[in-house]
């Protein structure tokens, strides 16, 4: 029989920490330099320079026709975002996405953070947002379904006001960025596919201020809100184990 790709070895998880502690470590530094007057272009050369230094190399350049290490989103803008030379404005959102590949394998990871004075409103949303995704990863144990992991993040983003984005979702990773299974961001206690020890997941929490709904920027990669509201993107690496979740990508 093929073997499970979804399910990893001991030892392919071990690589897998690696590349997790790695790209952990170039987003600590990339969130170092960010204060207002910086642009998003200097943040992808950092991350790209700290990655490269530790011997790995960018996940999201192994996607067809992406060419920078890092994804920026800014205020309205939700994921997918092209590190332009757009310069950092108090109080702007700034979304980070990254992912490094060390040895075969990948980690894929983001955080939203405030850039200089942010408003309380936005504090809150970004507070959700991290706590949203803390207990998502609660529920990435074996013998749950996707499905707790969905429900709960979309529980804890409408508790709160705001809204799951539904066209975008968390995913497995491996020797691939992308891999089954899909993980939503909105969905149903015991359904969905099982999650098994020693499976990979990229876990997501995406969301927005205001209306769920999004637009394709003209650059066609960057996903924003159509009503104008914030976006958010919280995301870890996590393996399932029998002991319970753990983060290969602790950047907090």
């Amino acid at each position: 029989m093929p073997k499970n790709t979804q399910v990893k070895t001991e030892k392919e998880i071990e690589i897998m920490k690696q590349a997790g502690q790695i790209c952990a470590e170039a987003l600590r530094s990339v969130l170092a330099e960010v204060k207002v007057g910086v642009s998003c272009a200097f943040l992808d050369q950092v991350a790209e320079k700290e990655i490269e230094s530790r011997g790995a190399s960018s996940s999201f350049k192994t996607v067809d026709d992406y060419n920078w290490t890092i994804c920026t989103t800014i205020n309205e803008q939700v994921v997918h975002g092209i590190p332009t030379d757009y310069r950092l404005k108090d109080g702007d959102v700034l979304g980070i996405d990254i992912g490094a590949q060390f040895q075969g394998f990948h980690s894929d990871m983001a955080i939203s953070v405030a850039v200089g004075n942010a408003s309380l409103s936005a504090k809150k949303f970004l507070d959700v947002g991290r706590e949203t995704l803390k207990k998502a990863i609660s529920k990435a144990m074996p013998g749950a379904r996707i499905g707790d992991i969905s429900q709960t993040i979309g529980d804890n983003v409408e508790k709160a006001g705001f809204m799951p984005v539904r066209i975008l979702t968390g995913h497995g990773v491996g020797s691939e960025l992308h891999e089954e299974p899909m993980v939503p961001c909105f969905g149903k206690n015991g359904t969905g596919p099982a999650i098994l020890a020693n499976m990979v997941l990229a876990i997501e929490v995406i969301y927005t201020e205001g209306a769920a709904e999004l637009k394709l920027e003209k650059d066609n990669w960057t996903f924003s809100t159509k009503d104008g509201s914030l976006g958010g993107l919280f995301e870890q690496t996590v393996a399932v184990t029998k002991a319970g979740p753990i983060v290969l990508t602790p950047y907090l």
